[in-house]
């Protein structure tokens, strides 16, 4: 028997108007949940709540220190939480729980970093010229509409509530209507942290509906939406209309560089876990790899007995010793599938390793990977007639665990073949040159850069894109912050009244000079 998770809307658990979302396990494709699905009228009510309590100043208008006490209550309460959190996530996505186990409980940091801004944020007083003290605050926006994917749902949830939430506003979330339960989850631990009624909501429900009827509101002042480049570009087209914020963090294509420098057995530990991570379900996959032509052959024997070794090791997510999950769904794995046939039966790629779909008995735990939608961790390098980079594979964001390995002769022709892509968002580079190192990040055209390592996540530090097929604006940091407010600036006169009756009467008798500013 199927359980059914409701909807959050201000403060407590709510009926949808529209269809049962199913939710599906990955790892057995069978339906385990049921979710209830935001209407049009539901939207309208949730944001309705949202605007009034934003209105009443409850949270919005609370001291910064009374709103970082309770983004630290929120982090507390979230690690109480995080035994049925971790469960539900791997449940939903079909990430190992290896995985959910080291990217869960860090999730706390984000709580507790913008707690920690709130408490040491300094104002700018400006020197403006003549008697006045002008300064100015940062205060917050309104509702705001958050749109989070299926595969990373609690940590993108909170990368993009914290900041939120710490700056005041109102907040709903439309979660993947693949991976809703843990955001569900998320409501009655901020509720209990002191966030008040009406200041965060969760509605699940499709894009078509749900989505649109959020994002195309006039009272929403902000949508922040983390998905693909083209339902990115059409939610914004939506969104400048009402001449809202927009944040986006959209799709990728990573290169990575491996110099000879490098040491093999490091780098392959690198592309690995860039690329193999969430099964290859992240925007920032090391899904291009781009290796010295003179250490080629060597890194590609370590990396095709790495690979191995995870294929050998995949099972049953619940199982801690299972290296890699499925995809997330049958449409996803059809994708990776026709992106890998196509460059294979078109004579530009050969498979190393992989290439398929998992079919029969773990040798790990004797999961039946048949029935879940497990493929194979997959390496493709050119064939011997024709180059892999006029495959679309190539260019294209498969959204699974395949990677690309193509070689250079010269660091011009890496950093060519890095740029080569629409997308701009990750990349690494792997070398022991130190000067090296610096020259080449800065020629690659990537809002993230990794230098000998990989996948590196803080509330410090920016994620976002240096191409527009990758999004606009980031998260994380300072910048995230600011992003969810608006500057106010107070201009205070503290000159005398007798000096003010001398020298702003605009309109005094006589012809003398006046100022203007």
């Amino acid at each position: 028997m199927t359980q059914t998770y409701l909807m959050w809307v201000a403060g407590k658990e709510q009926v949808g108007e529209e269809y049962l979302i199913p939710v599906e396990d990955p790892a057995t494709g069978d339906v385990f949940a049921h979710c209830h699905a935001a209407s049009s009228s539901d939207v309208e009510r949730t944001i309705t709540l949202a605007q009034a309590a934003f209105d009443s100043g409850i949270w919005s208008k609370s001291s910064r220190h009374h709103r970082a006490d309770v983004l630290d209550k929120c982090a507390a309460l979230l690690t109480e939480a995080l035994p049925s959190l971790i469960s539900l996530e791997v449940r939903q996505t079909g990430r190992t729980v290896r995985e959910m186990n080291a990217q869960v409980p860090s999730l706390v940091r984000w709580f507790k970093y913008y707690a920690s801004l709130l408490r040491v944020e300094e104002q700018p007083v400006l020197p403006t010229v003549g008697k006045l003290h002008n300064f100015l605050q940062r205060v917050p926006l309104g509702v705001v509409v958050q749109i989070t994917p299926f595969n990373h749902p609690l940590l993108i949830a909170v990368k993009k509530l914290a900041p939120a939430l710490a700056a005041g506003n109102s907040v709903i979330v439309k979660p993947s209507e693949l991976t809703p339960l843990s955001t569900l989850s998320l409501g009655r631990i901020l509720k209990e942290a002191g966030i008040p009624d009406g200041v965060f909501s969760v509605l699940p429900g499709y894009g078509a509906i749900t989505g649109k009827a959020l994002v195309q509101h006039p009272l929403v002042r902000k949508v922040d939406v983390t998905g693909g480049t083209a339902a990115g570009r059409a939610i914004g087209g939506i969104v400048g209309g009402n001449l809202a914020r927009y944040t986006a963090e959209l799709g990728g294509k990573a290169p990575l560089i491996v110099f000879d420098t490098a040491d093999v057995q490091l780098a392959v530990n690198g592309i690995t876990f860039g690329s193999f991570i969430a099964s290859g379900q992240t925007c920032i996959a090391s899904t291009r790899i781009i290796v010295d032509k003179k250490i080629l052959p060597q890194l590609l024997e370590n990396l095709k007995a790495k690979t191995d070794s995870i294929a050998r090791r995949i099972g049953s997510p619940k199982n801690p010793e299972s290296m890699m999950g499925p995809l997330i769904s049958a449409k996803q794995l059809a994708n990776v599938e026709t992106l890998v046939a196509e460059a294979l039966n078109d004579d530009t790629a050969k498979a190393i390793v992989g290439g398929s779909r998992m079919q029969g008995i773990s040798s790990l735990d004797w999961t039946d990977l048949s029935k879940g939608y497990f493929y194979q961790p997959t390496i493709l390098v050119s064939s011997k007639e024709n180059s892999i980079c006029s495959a679309r594979i190539w260019r294209e964001e498969a959204f699974g665990p395949v990677i690309v390995v193509v070689s250079f002769d010269t660091e011009e022709e890496a950093i060519k073949l890095a740029n080569d892509s629409e997308f701009g968002l990750g990349a690494g580079i792997w070398t022991q040159d130190l000067s090296q190192a610096f020259r080449v990040s800065e020629q690659i055209d990537a809002g993230i850069t990794w230098v000998n390592t990989h996948h590196r996540n803080d509330p410090s530090s920016p994620w976002g894109g240096a191409k527009s097929s990758s999004g606009v604006g980031s998260e994380n940091g300072i910048d995230s912050y600011h992003a969810y407010t608006t500057t106010k600036s107070t201009i205070i006169n503290y000159a005398s009244t007798e000096e003010s009756l001398a020298t702003d009467d605009w309109f005094r008798d006589g012809a003398g000079s006046v100022r203007y500013g």
